[in-house]
């Protein structure tokens, strides 16, 4: 990486700092956008030259590295071990279902979990993996892309964490649904 892109690192992580500080100070709606920049000595403008989706957006990623760990767990997991319990396993190592979260982990969590439009956001990045994660399940189970059921698998597995991660016992929720996925709907 070269010094332009370095800094830019640096800048984008800067102003997601203390986007995180503020909001965890203040609350989320305590915010604006103008005293984030103010805190973080830039323009209004430069704020949203990094994140251009604005203020639900300073404190997630772009949401490539969550669609490439999502197809590598998919891709990479041990031989003989079904897709469905390798996302299960991805899947409890994030924000709610997490064993041993840091600190900082957990006030972000609880941050995103108490403010509607962080929740919201965070579903639309797990959204934006669903071909990613389609296209990965139809390479491993040998179907196309474009089979509904694929689609539908992709689609319930990242419609889990919002499912789920509200639930008294978050972790247990998730093993509910999973179990769900991979046994299918007992008949009556």
């Amino acid at each position: 990486m070269g010094r332009r892109e370095r800094k830019k690192a640096q800048t984008r992580q800067a102003l997601s700092d203390t986007a995180l500080r503020l909001f965890l100070e203040h609350g989320y709606d305590g915010v604006t956008i103008a005293q984030i920049a103010e805190e973080a000595d830039t323009a209004v403008a430069t704020v949203f030259a990094y994140f251009p989706d604005g203020k639900e957006s300073l404190i997630f990623d772009d949401g490539v590295e969550r669609r490439d760990r999502l197809v590598a767990a998919v891709r990479d997991r041990p031989e003989g071990q079904p897709v469905l319990r390798a996302l299960r396993e991805f899947l409890a190592t994030r924000g709610p279902f997490s064993v041993a979260p840091s600190p900082r982990h957990r006030r972000h969590t609880e941050l995103v979990m108490d403010t509607p439009a962080l929740r919201g956001y965070q579903g639309k990045l797990w959204g934006k993996s669903q071909d990613a994660l389609a296209e990965a399940i139809a390479d491993e189970s040998g179907r196309d892309p474009a089979d509904i059921t694929v689609r539908a698998l992709a689609r319930y597995v990242l419609e889990v964490p919002d499912l789920t991660a509200g639930e008294p016992d978050p972790r247990h929720a998730l093993n509910a649904v999973f179990d769900l996925l991979e046994s299918g709907w007992p008949a009556p």
